[in-house]
């Protein structure tokens, strides 16, 4: 349904400065912060029903808000933080192992960087769902819960990314695989 212009207006006016601190305290990201404003408000615009006068004050409401948005959003960088350490550890171990089969090592290395190329060229929603369930661990469960999304949209991101990946690394990676095997 929405909210009347003009007071969607002043509520914006009165509370944005308190959601962007609770945001920044949290992500320490000036765009950051301001993007979790934008998802704040916007879902009061949307919903402002959701809004229950019993349970708080309005000015708490966006604060809390805020800061559960802003804690997602830290979540999921700390999680694709972790994965790029993975990745790291396994790249320096891969190396250490090169004397022992520098053919194989080197194969290794390179399909990794296509698949790392892949990765990087999928859309961002669908990047992400990967990297927290292969490299972060995550259930789809866990991954729906920690995005704010539901799961069934959460396991249509992992399909569509995965196929994208596959249609985009099919031909790279079957000719390397033929090289190590002739």
């Amino acid at each position: 349904m929405g909210m009347e212009s003009a007071a969607f207006e002043r509520l914006y006016d009165e509370h944005s400065g308190s959601v962007y601190t609770a945001a920044y305290a949290v992500l320490g990201d000036p765009a950051q912060a301001q993007d979790v404003v934008q998802e704040v408000f916007m879902r009061v615009w949307r919903r402002p029903e959701d809004f229950d006068a019993a349970r708080g004050t309005l000015p708490n409401y966006l604060r809390l808000m805020a800061r559960s948005r802003a804690l997602d959003i830290w979540r999921e960088a700390k999680v694709a933080g972790r994965a790029r350490d993975r990745m790291k550890v396994l790249a320096l171990r891969d190396e250490g192992r090169a004397d022992d089969r520098p053919a194989v090592a080197v194969e290794l290395r390179r399909d990794r960087v296509i698949v790392l190329r892949a990765l990087a060229r999928i859309p961002a929603v669908q990047r992400q769902a990967i990297v927290m369930a292969y490299w972060g661990g995550l259930t789809a469960d866990e991954i729906a819960a920690r995005s704010g999304v539901p799961v069934g949209t959460v396991k249509s991101r992992l399909r569509l990314g995965l196929m994208k990946m596959r249609d985009r690394t099919l031909g790279e990676l079957a000719v390397g695989s033929r090289r190590l095997a002739a």
